[in-house]
Parts: C-alpha cells; structure tokens; sequence
C-alpha cells in the first residue's frame, strides 16, 4: 500500500515517519500494513453548514476502525457560501488545490471527503480526482425544515421575504424572527439548492452510499452513513477501486439525468463539467441540455415545486428517484459500495406521491437545464425551466442595462428608472473574470416600481450565477462573459432582446455591422489585482461553459505515483 512508502521503512527514515505520529498516542501495531484512510474534514466554525462535522469526522472514524483500517483526519480550505467573501466560488480553485496536494503529499491508501456546503463538495471531489486513489464522500445532510409563522420555510423563501421586506410588508423584528426560525438545526440548506444538488451529484454519480443525498444531518441514520462509509473505504483501498473507475461517461450521464428530475441548481452545469474535466470525461454544455430535455421533473421540491429534502428523504430518498428513472439511465454503472446503481436502488419504493412523482404522472413536464444559443452567448447561456414563469420562456422586451453590480445596487430602486415589467435587466461584468469569481447575482432582485404593481418576475440576464435557492426567469452564465470581450459587453438601453427557451435561443436585435463598431470601442476592463492568488485565478481561469476551473488543472494527472518520492 501507498503508506507503507511512509510507515513501512526501516532505519532513519521509517524512524522519522513514525515517531513524531506517535506522540498521539497511536501504538506501532497500526503502522504495520493497515489501510490509511484520511478523513479530508471542511469542518469549520466558518462555515455554518459544515459546524457538525466534528462529530461526523468521529463517525467515520469508527468505521475505519472496525473495518481494520487507520483513520487519519486532517483539515483544508473550507468554504462558507454565506459568509466568504467576495463568493465561496472564487476559492473553489484553491480549495481543490489544497485537496490534492494535501492527499498527494501525505500518507494515505484511501479518502473520505466531508463535504457540504455549496463549494465545499465540488472542490473537494475536484482535487480528489486529480490524484485518483480510492475516495468516497459523505455529505453533512439538509438541515430540518425551519418553522415561522405556522409555516415551514426554507433558504428559498429569503427572496420572498426580501421583496416583503423591501416593500414595507415585514418589519425588521420579523425578518429577525425569521432569521432565527429558517436555519434551525445543523446541515446545509433545506431545498433542493447547490448544496443539496451537489450531495445528490456524488450520489449519482456513485462515489457516495446510497441515501447520502437525503438523511437530514440531525437524524442519527447520517451518523450511521458515517460510519458505514468508513468501513467501506477499507475494502475499496483492499480492492483497488479509484475515482476513474467510477467515474466513467456514463456515470456523468446518469448525474445529468438525475439532476433534471430533481429540478437541480444551474450551478451543477459548472461543478460537473470542471469534476470531468480533472477525470479527463469530455463533457460539454450540449450534454446538459441533451441528457435534461427528456427528462421530466419528478419532485416536488423547493425552490421549484412545495417540500424540503428532509421530505423527499422520508419519501424514500433519491433512491426512489433513480428507480423511477432506471429505464433512462446506465444502470449498470458501478458504484462505490461495489454495487451498480441499478442494484442499489432496485428495492427503493416510494412513500409519498406528493413528493416524488413518476415518469408517467411528473410534478413538471419541464426540468433540467436549458442551454440557449445566440449572438448574446455564443459559447451558451443556461436558464432553469422548472423555476421559470411560463408566460416569459418566449419573451421580447427593450434592454435595462446596469455596466456592474455596484450600478445596479444604485440604480435599481431610483423612481426615475426607465423599467416595465416587459423589460430585460442585463448584468454585466460578474462573470469568472469580470467580478472576479462569477457570483450569486444573476437572480436581481426586480426595481420596486415593479414590485410595487404585483409583478414578481421579469427576465433577467447576466454572465453571472445564482443561488440553488433562487428562482425566477432568469439567464445565466452567459458566455463568453462581458470582462473578456462577449457581445453581453455591448448591450445598450433600449436593445431589444429575445429569449426563446422552447427553440433554445438569446438573441440580441444588433445587427453584426453594428456590433463590430462597438467591439471597436471596447475597453476591457481594469481589474486592478496585481498578486496572489486572485491574480492567478484572473489570468488562467476558464470561462463559464469550460467549468471555471484553471486551465493548468484539466486533464487529470493520474495515479498519485506521479509524483511520490521519498
């Protein structure tokens, strides 16, 4: 095994190894041909979500154990969506980067990655790929659903409860009350946004046991999970099985497919495409809205349908999904407990009709990913369908242009913006590069003037992203982005714009010979970041439709060997 390099030697170097570890209290019988399992922990106080993994890290420890193995924990960047700043996806990069050297550098046969909150799973599993040695992952779990005012409530309804509140239908005391009633136990996000999407993609996927997705982190089966996962990491470093035998194209397939029946967040689009690309799976934007477009919405869950992901758990988990879904899917992809995902989910029933639909009788004939076309995003633009109001998927409207972020937080609200509820808000410059780090912007809140007449929502454009808990008719990922030179750069007031979901087209009404004359006065914008890291991330940062991931990072590098010496 890959420790032994490590622990196995004789004189001064075996010495050095071990003695120093010893200073824990581990005895020399555990040096001696026991599997090494690291624990790669994005606990943190930080990190709101990921603030139980203490405990969890525990859990797996057990299990490890039990199962003849040596649990090792050691920590990396951990990445709080609701706290880090300017957006946990600017880090997303470094966070792999820590990830892989930290296992190839270190003495382990095998990985289990504790992972949560939005970035903290896509990251993780990023740099994991990238060094290929047996790895499973075992999520933090939804939190439960909060309770305010005799309702449940969800992250999901913060956009609610921000236009009530901006129109002066919540005070500040409520909106207090709802802050304590919406995050009221340990776990990631209720609904079905990134963090959830993101735990049901490793599951899919077949790097997680089944169940993985759903277990509420303060339900004590998640504990079980825990465990149970570090028993299995023994006999998957025993039986030689890697992330590049699991994740093959197929694999990939089934999360796409997966992802549309769970009315998933946009955001999956770039942490798929940039996981494949470290495992060397050609993946493009096309494959999304392919795989998507036949595929139904089969939950009900928010922020496109009514429940939570402690419901669906109770419904019987997104194994009872992927059941229904069997006939569309490769069901012979393995998996990481040595089962196929057919095998897996050949007993999974459902509960609850309300929660989980069929693909007979679906909770929306609309899912997935949309992926649009034109001369507004050449290299594509995304838009989520099952969030979406009906009545714009097919819309055209004049152009209400805000250059940056900090011109539509000035602007938005002013009584005397030029705006009706027929108009398009374009974004623009909070792409990869421009903002830098690509942000949770896209879904604007819409101008008061607006909201004030009853409408909640409009088109909205930007190259940049948006919550999995958000929703709305809105267009994102624009590519290329508008920092770098994309026709969205060039979009002026009063610009008719067209969005086309059922012909999958964005058009901007410029003609060609127009648009040369103002890429001709273009001027790219002075970003103003001379060192460190987000320098790096501006000068090799890959575009939305390439998965914002490094240019130097794609193409896995293949077995950690690559670059053990001693």
């Amino acid at each position: 095994m890959r420790s032994q390099e490590w622990f196995g030697r004789t004189g001064k170097d075996g010495f050095i190894y071990r003695a120093w570890m010893k200073n824990q209290g581990f005895p020399h019988h555990e040096f001696e041909g026991k599997p090494v399992i690291g624990i790669c922990n994005t606990w943190s106080e930080l990190t709101p979500c990921n603030a139980h993994f203490r405990e969890l890290a525990e859990a797996v420890k057990r299990g490890v154990w039990e199962a003849g193995g040596f649990p090792l924990e050691f920590p990396v960047m951990s990445l709080g969506e609701c706290q880090i700043k300017p957006t946990a996806m600017l880090f997303r990069n470094l966070a792999s980067m820590d990830v892989e050297e930290s296992i190839r550098g270190n003495s382990i046969d095998g990985v289990i990655l504790l992972c949560g909150c939005d970035k903290t799973t896509p990251s993780l599993v990023m740099g994991a790929c990238s060094v290929d040695i047996p790895t499973l992952v075992v999520s933090g779990g939804p939190m439960l659903a909060g309770r305010f005012q005799g309702k449940k409530i969800g992250t999901s309804d913060l956009w609610r409860f921000a236009e009530e509140y901006k129109m002066g239908n919540m005070s500040q005391a409520e909106f207090i009350a709802a802050e304590a009633a919406m995050a009221r136990s340990q776990g990631h996000c209720a609904v079905m946004g990134t963090a959830s999407t993101m735990a049901a993609m490793v599951e899919s996927l077949g790097l997680a046991l089944p169940d993985n997705a759903t277990i509420p982190a303060a339900d004590s089966r998640r504990k079980v999970l825990a465990h149970m996962t570090g028993v299995r990491a023994v006999e998957l470093v025993r039986e030689g099985v890697t992330p590049s035998k699991i994740l093959t194209r197929q694999a990939f397939e089934n999360a796409i497919m997966v992802n549309a029946a769970l009315g998933g967040s946009t955001n999956f689009i770039l942490h798929l495409t940039a996981i494949a690309g470290r495992i060397g799976v050609d993946l493009s934007l096309d494959d999304f809205d392919t795989l998507s477009a036949k595929i139904p919405m089969l939950t009900n869950l928010q922020p496109s349908g009514e429940h939570f992901v402690e419901d669906l758990f109770y419904a019987g988990g997104l194994p009872a999904v992927i059941r229904e879904l069997l006939p569309l899917l490769h069901r012979d992809a393995l998996t990481v407990n040595g089962k196929t995902l057919g095998e897996n989910c050949a007993d999974a029933r459902c509960y609850d009709p309300a929660v989980i639909g069929t693909l007979e009788n679906p909770v929306k004939p609309d899912s997935g990913i949309a992926v649009l076309r034109g001369n507004l995003c050449p290299n594509g633009a995304v838009l989520k369908p099952s969030a979406a109001t009906p009545a714009l998927m097919q819309h055209t409207g004049r152009a209400v242009v805000f250059e940056n972020i900090d011109d539509y937080k000035a602007r938005i609200d002013d009584p005397n913006l030029d705006v009706d509820p027929d108009c398009v808000l374009v974004l623009k410059n909070v792409g990869p590069r421009g903002y830098p780090g690509m942000p949770e912007v896209g879904n604007m809140t819409l101008p008061a003037k607006i909201l004030a007449q009853g409408v909640h929502d409009m088109v909205r454009i930007s190259d940049g992203r948006m919550s999995g808990t958000g929703f709305g008719t809105v267009v994102l990922h624009v590519s290329p982005e508008s920092a770098v030179g994309g026709n969205l750069a060039f979009v002026q007031n009063g610009d008719l714009i067209t969005l086309d979901v059922p012909n999958r087209s964005l058009h901007l009404h410029v003609s060609d010979e127009e648009l040369a004359l103002r890429l001709a006065k273009f001027t790219p914008l002075e970003l103003g970041y001379d060192r460190g890291y987000v320098n790096l991330f501006i000068r090799h940062v890959t575009q939305a439709h390439e998965g914002v991931d490094f240019d130097f990072l794609r193409g896995g590098s293949g077995s950690v060997v690559k670059r053990d010496s001693h």
